[in-house]
């Protein structure tokens, strides 16, 4: 049973990887019922491809290269581990925003990038000294985001958020499962997120 559980875990830790929910968040997006998500699928794609490439796609490659080094630990066990490759997907998600700062579409999506790069770069500075959990931080900063939306245009995207809900709660299930990090790393990774995108979409 705890192996299938391990398994499980992994899983979800894989399928909800940091590197995927922007392009998740960005999907939500597109199929939210606000305003703004009324585009040509042409448009959406464009977005989707750049999103993935540079939040996704080019991050991974990097840490890929970065494997090869025998002192780089994959599995990032230390906090110290993770300041490299924040840094480097902190530049890869300003591309993708420099990209999409070009294209003639609703702010809300390059908003949406500029805060995901503050969560990097305070996800950065904290794992200088502590390991906080990147994945709650992300899963956090959706439920945020969306939050944030919410009450900006006095709008209920109930299924969304309930979702979102649900998806934190196994997230952090699976890393705590996994023994990845405490319960203090979990919520402060959470918190974190939720607090800069959320913030972020109400206010700018």
């Amino acid at each position: 049973m705890k192996n299938a559980s391990s398994i499980v875990a992994r899983v979800i830790s894989t399928i909800f990887h940091p590197l995927m929910l922007p392009t998740l968040g960005f999907l939500l997006l597109f199929n939210s019922g606000f305003y703004f998500s009324i585009l040509p699928w042409s448009v959406e794609r464009f977005i989707l491809l750049v999103v993935f490439l540079s939040t996704c796609i080019l991050p991974a490659f990097c840490i890929g290269l970065l494997s090869l080094n025998p002192k780089f630990d994959l599995n990032m066990e230390k906090n110290i581990d993770r300041v490299l490759p924040l840094i480097l997907s902190s530049l890869f998600y300003y591309l993708g925003y420099l990209i999409l700062q070009r294209l003639p579409v609703f702010p809300i999506y390059k908003l949406f990038i500029i805060a995901s790069i503050l969560v990097q770069i305070a996800l950065l500075v904290i794992s200088l000294k502590w390991k906080i959990s990147a994945h709650s931080a992300a899963i956090g900063g959706l439920l945020g985001a969306f939050f944030g939306l919410s009450f900006r245009l006095h709008e209920n995207p109930m299924i969304i958020l309930i979702l979102l809900v649900l998806l934190a709660g196994t997230i952090g299930s699976a890393r705590l499962i996994l023994g990845k990090h405490t319960r203090a790393q979990i919520y402060a990774g959470f918190l974190l997120g939720f607090l800069i995108m959320n913030l972020t979409i109400y206010y700018v």
